[in-house]
C-alpha cells in the first residue's frame, strides 16, 4: 500500500484573525460599559434601598466577569504554540464559552430563588426610581449586545456575550415595567412574577449555548459542520476513490480542524495529487474547516470499514 503523508495541508482562511480582533475589541468595550453601569446601579440600589436594583446589578456583575473571562480566552488564543502546547491556547475559548453557559444557569437559579422569596415576603419598591435606572440599563445592555451581533453565529464566545447582554436588556425591561406598574397599582407581586418570566426566557437561550459548548469541549463535530456534506465533498474531488479515518473537531470557537485518509485512484502523478489536495482544501473551506491534515493512499486499509474509524 502506498502512503503519502502530508501534515502541512492547512486550509487558509482570512477571516480568522479579523474575527478574533473584532470580538476582542467588542469584549473590551462591553466590559468597560457594563462595569460603569454596575457601579452606578449598585450605588443607586443602596441609596433607594431597592433590592431589585441591587440584584440586577449583581446579575450584571456576573456578565462583566464573563466578558472579562472571554476576553482573556481570546488573548490566550492568539498566543503562539509552544512545545508543550502545540495548538497554543486556542481551546481556552471553548472553556470560556462553557463557563459562560454555567454562569448563565447560576444566574437563572439566583433569579428564581429571589423571585420565590419575593412572593413569600413582598417588600416595598421605589417604583419610579427603579424604572428610570433600569431604563438606562436597557440602553447600556442593548448597545453592548449589538457589538456582538455580527459575530454571534460564528463564535460561541460572541454568542455567549450576545445572549448575556441581550437577556440583561430583557431583565432591565422587566424591571422597568414592574417599577411603573408597582408605582401606579401597588402590586408588589409583579416584581417576582416578571423575574420568573425573564428566567424562563434566559433558560431557553442558554440551553443551546451549553450543549454546543459541551460538544466542543468533548471534541465533538462542531454544529456548523455537516459531516455527511464533508464526506460528499471530499469524495467528489476528481481522483479520490474513497475517504476514511475522518475526524473533525474544534481547535477553538472560531477554528475547526480535520484529519482524513483519501483513497486515490491508481496511476496519479505527484502533480495530480498536489492539485487534488488543493481542491480538497478549497472544498473544506466552504464546509467551515480551516485546518486540514490529509493522508493519501491507493488502497483502503482492510481494518477500516467506515469513514470515521
Amino acid at each position: 500500500m502506498a502512503h503519502n503523508h502530508d501534515h502541512h495541508d492547512h486550509a487558509g482562511h482570512h477571516h480568522g484573525p479579523t474575527t478574533l480582533t473584532s470580538i476582542s475589541r467588542a469584549l473590551l468595550i462591553g466590559a468597560v460599559l457594563n462595569t460603569l453601569y454596575v457601579v452606578v446601579e449598585f450605588g443607586l440600589g443602596f441609596y433607594y434601598n431597592s433590592l431589585a436594583l441591587t440584584a440586577d446589578a449583581g446579575h450584571n456583575l456576573s456578565d462583566v466577569a464573563s466578558l472579562l473571562l472571554s476576553l482573556l480566552a481570546f488573548r490566550l488564543a492568539r498566543v503562539r504554540q509552544t512545545p508543550g502546547f502545540t495548538y497554543g491556547y486556542r481551546k481556552s475559548t471553548v472553556l470560556a464559552s462553557l463557563t459562560n453557559a454555567v454562569v448563565l444557569l447560576i444566574t437563572i437559579g439566583a433569579i428564581l430563588w429571589e423571585s420565590i422569596h419575593r412572593f413569600r415576603h413582598p417588600e416595598p419598591v421605589a417604583g419610579g426610581a427603579v424604572a428610570w435606572v433600569a431604563a438606562f440599563g436597557i440602553l447600556v445592555n442593548a448597545g453592548s449586545a449589538l457589538l456582538f451581533f455580527r459575530n454571534k453565529e460564528h463564535d460561541l464566545n460572541a454568542k455567549g456575550a450576545y445572549l448575556h447582554l441581550a437577556t440583561d436588556a430583557l431583565v432591565s425591561m422587566g424591571v422597568v415595567v414592574a417599577g411603573i406598574l408597582i408605582t401606579y397599582t401597588g402590586w408588589l407581586w409583579l416584581d417576582p412574577a416578571i423575574g420568573i418570566l425573564v428566567a424562563a426566557v434566559i433558560m431557553g437561550s442558554t440551553w443551546r449555548l451549553l450543549t454546543d459548548s459541551l460538544r466542543l469541549s468533548m471534541d465533538g463535530v462542531p454544529v456548523d459542520v455537516d459531516l455527511a456534506n464533508v464526506l460528499a465533498e471530499l469524495r467528489a474531488v476528481a481522483g479520490v476513490q474513497d475517504v476514511h479515518h475522518v475526524h473533525v473537531w474544534a481547535m477553538s470557537t472560531t477554528e475547526n480542524a480535520l484529519t482524513a485518509h483519501l483513497v486515490l485512484k491508481p496511476g496519479l502523478t505527484n502533480d495530480q495529487i498536489a492539485d487534488l489536495k488543493h481542491e480538497a482544501r478549497h472544498r473544506l473551506e466552504h464546509q467551515h474547516i480551516r485546518h486540514a491534515t490529509l493522508e493519501t493512499e491507493t488502497i483502503a486499509s482492510d481494518d477500516c470499514k467506515t469513514e470515521v474509524c
